[in-house]
């Protein structure tokens, strides 16, 4: 069963099996250590939070966590927020992070009132292109050069989706917020 809810500081090894067996994932989490378990407990408590102005939550299967979707950035006043997501590599390539970027995008629309979601991915990730595409998000432009990588630069493809955006026939996954 797939569910998405808070992470919890158990959740430790399971994040740490997720970024050990997929090593492009060292890039969501910046120069966060997450090397050790100890050290991914304090990135769920410190980096991971669900609150007012940023929403994370574990995308599990069977109650383990293989990857995240957030909201950062919520700004009410004009109903907005900037959307994520990242999958280990053993859940990729099942539709699982199209449904949770879907099912958070519907939460965040009915029950906290925004009305616009963003994201960007980086020009050369069409996996991260087809999620946000088959979870509803229009593109919209690229931005030149926007990430850096070490040394290297990425353009980056925005989307966003709309509160009043057609709601795409994905099965919705339980959240529990």
């Amino acid at each position: 069963m797939i569910t998405l809810r808070p992470w919890k500081l158990s959740d430790a090894s399971a994040l740490r099996e997720c970024i050990a067996t997929s090593p492009d994932l060292i890039r969501q989490v910046g120069t966060a250590d997450v090397s050790t378990v100890e050290a991914c407990r304090a990135f769920i408590r410190d980096a991971l939070p669900a609150e007012a102005s940023t929403v994370n939550v574990a995308i599990c299967r069977d109650e383990v966590p293989v990857g995240n979707v957030g909201i950062s950035n919520i700004e009410y006043r004009h109903g907005t927020g900037w959307t994520y997501y990242w999958l280990a590599t053993t859940a990729r390539g099942q539709g699982l992070a199209t449904r949770a970027l879907a099912s958070l995008a519907q939460w965040a629309f009915a029950e906290q009132s925004i009305h616009r979601l963003e994201l960007g991915h980086r020009v050369e990730n069409t996996p991260s292109c087809r999620v946000a595409s088959r979870a509803g998000f229009l593109p919209e432009g690229i931005q030149r050069e926007k990430l850096r990588y070490g040394t290297e630069r990425f353009d980056v493809e925005t989307h966003a989706r709309l509160a009043t955006d057609a709601v795409p026939k994905l099965d919705p996954l339980t959240l529990e917020l």
